[in-house]
């Protein structure tokens, strides 16, 4: 790589960060002074709030994508705290307040709380933010300023709501030069990703539309009263004359009221309200980042806790992460806090430097660049992807922007997270626990597995599976992967366990339960294969223990074995139901696939479950002496020995010498009958390279099938010890194919038709 490549390649993040921080200074110019609007301050407060969000915030931060400033969720709790506390100076007080305790919300690691907002809640919030910006800026675009740019909520200060805003607009009040801006700039916008010299240009799209905004602006003026854009259309930054006009703009809090109550109640609900937006928010943009990072939570909220008392202190609005200005960073392409930090530094030049020039910026453009930010947002594949997540996920999906579309932010917010509460308690409710019928020789054991958080919302289900428990039923409750048992539960357990079964003639297990419990491990009954069961019990009915166990193996349903005590309890003998002889595929391991625990079976592996001396010799060890009720061959489908047997044998191949394995030959010349019965069947077939590959694959499960049965018939042959507790009827021999695709299991009598 030359010097002059990796120069580019380092300084790459930096350009792409100073220029969304370009971007991002656009989009917040308007909103800090909206939302100061909207919430009854001065426009400045507005301004101070977003340059602290950017240079004090984004400096503490541990956010790559956030953006913090002026948000609109607070204007409603800024608008009531100042008519409370009944000056600004003192809603100052209370806002540096708010930042300390938030601080100490960060210090004792509050930010915890974000793991538990449901995501649901949070795609909400980002398709809801989308549909906001497009409602809303729609007047905007077309030149109808009434409503200050940052007013998010449904009902607006002006007794118009969202949508009688955009009827008012169509119903004429319209603005030619401002209205030919605003569509041109979203024209421009949505063609320049498709135009691809344009798309890889350093200049950012928003960039290129406020120049040429402010361009048209300037060129309308010659055009008259209907086309020249006024005042009212372009961005207004309040103007300092002189260096005291500046020091003029920053307001100290009146440190007098701190005997007053009220204040320490506005601090108390500006600091709840802005750290739940805030890790909304964090959480939303961390889930737009394509490099999909995490911040820190509570390192967060002591970020924002220090922009906040810096706000206070100077005469800023408080401050939370933006979803909208951190949506159009992450669209910009910023990498890092140092976007947030640029956007910070240059709202501080506008207000030293330049406010004149800022105020030749027609609002129009601004709200085009917003507009489009809705449209990423609220994105139709976002909708069809909670859709297809079921109603679990799409209901408070749907409730949340519903309710921040309908109302505000918070009141949205906080409708969405109760709607997803009551999904998440019915979900408790409906299924507290995990149950599992198991069919047993001695009785069917119910299994009873809690969940990870039993509440007090469960006891009435867990009561009413207790109560129809019948006679004789043998009930199993685990509770290894359960933490947290609410004391009601446990004692309805314990009473149960003591008085209830013992009256009824429930046998209750009591597995893995912590020692915090005060619950000892109770075993009143066995759950793996004794002795007494293993005599009692008949060919068939092992089969059928098999074939449920493979059931629930597929099904997901797998029984939660407390293998340990099956370790401890047939440490000092075994007696095993079956012996099987299995493929050594890694796919196949026997005691998973029938979902047996430790004792259960004799496990024989070989390649291609093929009968040689030692195999053999395993068997009849399981049957004369283990006496154990059924044989099983099982076979599978594509099966690599049968392929690679196959493959030499069609081609007259010498095993050795293709492989460099001098014991495999065995293992081919036992599986060599099923084969040529196959290539026979072919009619002179002499290879398999005629085959197409899915002929190929039902070519080699045919043999493999086949090659089961062959099993099975060279086993009767070859043993006598077997073939004579076949005619006594003291063990059954039969074979299985495993569907590797599917993990069904189909059982095979020997007697099965061949399959070529």
């Amino acid at each position: 790589m030359s010097s002059t490549t990796a120069t580019t390649n380092s300084f790459g993040p930096l350009v792409r960060d100073f220029v969304s921080g370009v971007v991002v200074f656009l989009v917040a110019l308007p909103l800090c002074l909206g939302i100061a609007l909207a919430s009854g301050a001065e426009l400045v407060s507005g301004l101070l709030a977003g340059i602290v969000g950017g240079l004090v915030v984004a400096a503490v931060s541990g956010s790559h994508t956030s953006v913090s400033g002026p948000a609109a969720g607070l204007t409603a709790v800024v608008a009531a705290q100042i008519a409370t506390l009944g000056s600004f100076e003192a809603f100052l007080l209370a806002v540096t307040l708010a930042g300390f305790i938030q601080i100490g919300f960060g210090i004792a690691k509050g930010g915890a709380l974000s793991a538990f907002f449901p995501s649901s809640v949070i795609k909400g919030l980002l398709a809801a933010i989308g549909i906001i910006l497009i409602l809303k800026q729609i007047p905007h675009v077309l030149g109808h300023d009434t409503d200050p740019e940052g007013e998010m909520s449904f009902h607006q200060p002006d007794d118009q709501n969202t949508f009688s805003e955009i009827l008012t607009t169509f119903s004429g009040d319209l603005h030619l030069g401002a209205m030919s801006i605003g569509i041109l700039s979203v024209v421009f916008l949505l063609a320049w990703d498709r135009i691809r010299p344009l798309s890889r240009s350093l200049v950012p799209a928003p960039l290129f539309v406020v120049l040429f905004g402010t361009g048209l602006a300037k060129l309308f003026e010659g055009f008259g009263d209907g086309w020249s854009v006024s005042a009212t259309h372009l961005v207004q930054i309040p103007i300092a004359k002189s260096a005291s006009d500046l020091v003029g703009f920053l307001t100290l809090p009146d440190f007098a009221q701190l005997a007053n109550p009220a204040v320490y109640v506005g601090a108390t609900t500006i600091a709840l309200v802005a750290s739940l937006e805030t890790l909304l928010n964090l959480e939303a943009a961390d889930k737009l980042d394509p490099e999909k990072r995490v911040s820190p939570a509570s390192r967060e909220l002591i970020a924002q806790g220090c922009g906040n008392v810096v706000c206070g202190m100077i005469g800023g609005l408080p401050v939370t992460s933006v979803i909208v200005r951190s949506s159009v960073n992450v669209n910009s392409g910023a990498k890092t806090k140092l976007s947030a930090i640029v956007h910070g530094i240059l709202l501080l030049i506008s207000v030293v430097v330049f406010p004149r020039w800022m105020n030749m910026i027609p609002l129009s453009t601004l709200a085009a660049v917003l507009l489009t930010a809705g449209f990423k947002l609220a994105n139709p594949r976002l909708f069809h992807q909670m859709w297809a997540e079921g109603r679990y996920q799409f209901i408070p999906f749907v409730a949340t922007v519903a309710g921040i579309v309908l109302t505000d932010l918070l009141i949205g917010i906080l409708i969405g997270l109760g709607v997803a509460i009551l999904f998440i308690l019915n979900s408790n409710l409906r299924q507290p626990v995990r149950k599992i019928l198991e069919h047993h020789l001695d009785g069917d054991i119910t299994h009873v597995e809690l969940s990870n958080q039993v509440s007090f919302l469960n006891r009435a289900a867990i009561e009413r599976l207790l109560n129809n428990a019948s006679p004789g039923t043998r009930l199993r409750i685990v509770a290894a992967a359960t933490d947290y048992i609410d004391p009601d539960v446990l004692c309805l357990i314990r009473d149960f366990k003591d008085n209830v079964a013992q009256a009824r003639g429930v046998k209750v297990n009591l597995v893995g339960f912590k020692p915090k419990f005060e619950f000892g491990e109770v075993i009143q009954f066995a759950d793996y294969t004794t002795q007494g069961l293993q005599q009692r019990i008949s060919s068939d009915q092992v089969i059928e223990i098999l074939r449920n166990g493979n059931r629930r193996f597929v099904s997901g349903n797998r029984l939660n074995r407390d293998l340990g005590r099956h370790v401890a309890a047939t440490a000092a003998g075994q007696n095993p139901l079956a012996a099987v002889l299995a493929c050594i595929d890694s796919r196949v391991p026997t005691e998973l696939v029938f979902d047996l625990g430790v004792g259960d079976i004799f496990s024989v592996r070989v390649a291609g479950n093929v009968v040689g001396a030692n195999s053999l010799g395993s068997l009849e060890y399981a049957v004369n002496v283990a006496k154990v009720k059924l044989l099983l061959v099982l076979g599978h489908t594509r099966c690599g020995a049968v392929t690679s047997a196959a493959q030499l044998i069609a081609k007259g191949q010498a095993t050795e010498s293709v492989t460099g394995c001098l014991h495999l030959q065995s293992i081919v010349e036992e599986i060599e009958p099923s084969v040529t019965e196959a290539l026979n069947r072919f009619d002179g077939l002499s290879g398999m390279d005629t085959l197409s590959e899915s002929e190929v694959d039902d070519f080699v499960d045919a043999i493999a099938r086949n090659n089961v049965l062959h099993t099975l018939a060279q086993i009767v042959e070859r043993s006598a010890v077997i073939r004579e507790s076949i005619e006594r009827q003291e063990v059954k021999l039969v074979g299985a194919m495993y569907d590797v695709k599917t993990g069904n299991i189909e059982f095979l009598e020997p007697s099965s038709p061949r399959t070529l």
